[in-house]
This record gives C-alpha cells, structure tokens and sequence, in this order.
C-alpha cells in the first residue's frame, strides 16, 4: 500500500520509531509511546508485534536498525493528488475555512485523484446537509468551537414537526451518518432530546458557562456490543475499518484470534446489526444476550422474506 488517508498515521508513528533507532536511544518504553500518542488504540496488535518479531526488517532484537539515515516522508505525487481530490468535498470547509496547500493544490496543474463525478454512493438518502450554505458553516465552527473550549451553547432548533424550541445544552460529540449525509450534535442538559441535526439548527450562540457532560457520557458509554473474529480473509483490517468512526477496544487472544468491544449510539443500532451480518461466519458476536437476540430477530426476519 503505497498511501493511505487514515493509515498514514502508521507511516509517520514508524518513521519516529525509526529516527530514535537511528541516532541510538530508542527503548521499548519510548516505541510504545509512539505507538500511544500517534496511532489508533488498537495499533498496538500489529505495529509493535510486527517490529519486535522482525516481520518488518526494520528493527533487531536489541532495537537496532540497519538505516543509516532518519526516514522523511515528503509528500509524494500519489498523496497530493489525493489531497486535491479532499478539497473538491463540500464538507471540507466545516473544519476549517481556508487550508493553505489545499489552497496552492486548487491553483496547480495536479489532477485529483478522483472527483465526486467518479463515484455513486447507492444506500444513502438525497436529503443530506446543505454543507455549502455560509449558515449551515457558521453554524459548525461554532458548534466545533463549543466542543473545544468545553462550553454551553444555546440552540434555536426547528424539530421535524415544524416546532420551533430555543434551549441551552453541553455538547458532547459530532457525529456524521453516512447514510443520511447529514451531521448530528450529541448533546447533553436537555430534557427533551440528547441529539440533534446540525442541519435544523436555526441559530446557535456559544455561553460563558463550562459544558456538563457527565450524565451523557454514562449514557453513551452503557451502549456496546463484544465481538470475536479469526483473522482469515483479511477480516480484522476490514472489521477495524468497518467500524472505524466508532469507539472501540480490541485484544489479541492468540495469534491470530481477537476480541473487540465496539461502543454505539441506541439510534445506530439497527445499522450495526446489519453491517455485523454482512461479514457472516467470519466474526461471532458473544455480548450482551439483547445485541445477539437482535442479530437473531434480524435473521429470522430475512428468513422469512426468502423464497417459498
């Protein structure tokens, strides 16, 4: 694999494991770190198995390694195409307004890798968010920076039976259904609801009062399924990247046997039984008994809309 948009991160975690075992003072304590501070939580059951086995001829047993010379990892043709291919996303401005080499990219004779005209999505609704409008933008840079100074906001929020309802709350987390193409707020201090559609928020104001967010996280947390897999046919890269914009926790049992914990939102429910599904025999959900009556239910549903 030549670039990756989310596993680069591996990349750069072992070019510094790297540059320590260059210059002669890498330890194991000082690779874990690394590891810590620059990956995913579950990197730990491939990067560092592969190092300290020597699977990756990169390091000895003694943390050694043969380069000469600290690795860099300029931006190569491939990785600019793609990031010119990110600032054609109309979403790409919720985060931030201007980015300088996406600026310098737009500017330049590099084609993109891929254009939205390349690809049709066939399972999501046509509703999605207005993610261009300058409103619908406002409205997300202030959410984001509630989110990040740890503030109340106050919302003016139109519901879906044409209520209009203005409250204060602490927001908790940005979530992005790739089904509905739309963005939630997950919120917490409100007595009639815990999430909401950015894109019904009328207005939204940051206050000086510092967010709460206790009860929700409690709640959130209280939501999770186990799941064991063997990793034939590639399933626990495709498992981990499935189910990459969720919460979870993943232990090696055995070399190639593992377990991992997956925390969710009560409303993605029915969506996580029916992505657990499609991978069939290849991973065996074990808890809580409700999550595995679902997939059950979910099963003899199917069965009975089969052929007579």
């Amino acid at each position: 694999m030549l670039f990756h948009e989310i596993y680069s991160c591996y990349y750069n975690a072992v070019a510094k494991i790297l540059s320590s075992a260059v210059s002669g003072t890498l330890t194991e304590v000082q690779m874990k770190e690394i590891i810590t501070q620059n990956t995913f939580s579950e990197s730990f059951l491939t990067i560092l198995p592969a190092l300290e086995q020597e699977r990756w001829q990169l390091l000895d047993h003694s943390l050694h390694t043969p380069l000469k010379h600290a690795p860099t990892l300029p931006l190569t043709t491939l990785e600019l195409r793609w990031l010119k291919a990110v600032s054609l996303d109309s979403r790409i401005r919720l985060f931030q307004r201007e980015y300088k080499i996406l600026q310098e990219l737009a500017a330049s004779d590099i084609p993109p890798l891929f254009t939205p005209s390349d690809y049709v999505i066939f399972d999501k609704y046509e509703d999605g968010d207005s993610y261009s409008e300058e409103h619908y933008i406002n409205i997300f840079h202030t959410i984001l920076t509630a989110l990040r100074t740890h503030k109340k906001i106050k919302v003016c929020y139109f519901g879906k039976k044409g209520t209009h309802r203005t409250f204060s709350c602490s927001p908790f987390r940005l979530e992005y259904s790739e089904k509905d193409d739309k963005f939630r707020l997950l919120i917490d201090g409100c007595r009639f609801t815990d999430i909401i559609n950015v894109g019904r928020i009328e207005s939204c104001e940051i206050l000086m009062e510092a967010a709460d967010i206790r009860n929700h996280i409690s709640k959130n947390n209280s939501n999770h399924f186990v799941l064991e897999l063997d990793d034939r046919r590639n399933a626990l890269e495709r498992v981990m990247m499935h189910f990459a914009h969720f919460e979870k926790e993943a232990e090696r049992l055995s070399d190639n046997h593992y377990r991992i914990k997956i925390h969710y939102n009560r409303e993605d429910e029915t969506e996580l039984v029916i992505r657990v599904l499609s991978f069939g025999p290849l991973i065996k959900v074990i808890e809580p008994e409700s999550f595995i009556n679902l997939i059950k239910e979910r099963l003899i549903l199917q069965k009975s809309c089969g052929p007579k």
